[in-house]
């Protein structure tokens, strides 16, 4: 696929599996209010089974930059996504590596769109839906259209686009919001934090079926 898909929230080797080829395995650590939790030692043991042609990503909120040095040196992780301010005192690779969650409103709210963090210092960003008790996995889904303007006014960003996407209208936010990239959490799930493989090939079979329609 040409589109990067991030499958978030894994916690099984079934599920690791399924990741695709230049996607994502998301893994949610240090977040005990999330049902998608892991502890970093679960992640240690579950990140040599992601595909070899995919990523391990730490999904964390407001890290301490001890949390940022500990996943990518003693964890292994290839990039962190942070929902939260990025801390001080992280080194050059390591801001490098880091995916600022950008929140983009759920309903149109006025004023102006969010603020995007510069490309100099992150090359990838995400954009989920803001609000919620715990970030990610809420079902909730931006403004596509507010993603849309941000993806436009940012040529060339490697824009995530995360926030209620299912098999079912990944097409259309392909279509509206022209992300780089995809990442499902909610969306593949029988209950939140039990990830259904069927749900996540449909959703893979979708994202392919969309570039194979625009070839």
């Amino acid at each position: 696929m040409k589109t990067f898909v991030k499958f978030c929230g894994l916690s099984t080797p079934e599920t690791v599996a399924e990741v695709p080829a230049g996607g994502a395995a998301g893994f949610v650590l240090d977040v005990p209010t999330s049902p998608r939790n892991l502890t970093l030692e679960r992640a240690t043991e579950l990140i040599p089974l992601v595909p070899n042609e995919a990523e391990a990503w730490a999904v964390v909120v407001d890290p301490s930059a001890d949390l940022i040095h500990r996943l990518f040196d003693e964890v292994g992780v290839d990039r962190v996504q942070v929902y939260g301010p990025v801390p001080e005192g992280l080194d050059f690779l390591e801001l490098h590596h880091l995916v600022p969650s950008v929140p983009v409103p759920s309903t149109p709210a006025g004023g102006a769109d969010p603020t995007v963090p510069p490309a100099e210092s992150f090359p990838r960003i995400h954009l989920d839906a803001a609000g919620g008790p715990v970030p990610g996995g809420s079902g909730t889904r931006p403004d596509w259209e507010v993603c849309a303007r941000l993806v436009d006014a940012n040529p060339g960003r490697k824009f995530i686009l995360a926030g209620g996407l299912t098999a079912e209208n990944v097409a259309d936010a392909l279509a509206t919001v022209r992300p780089w990239g995809v990442d499902v959490s909610s969306g593949t799930e029988t209950s939140p934090g039990h990830k259904d493989v069927a749900k996540m090939r449909a959703f893979a079979a979708a994202v392919l079926a969309t570039e194979t329609s625009h070839a």
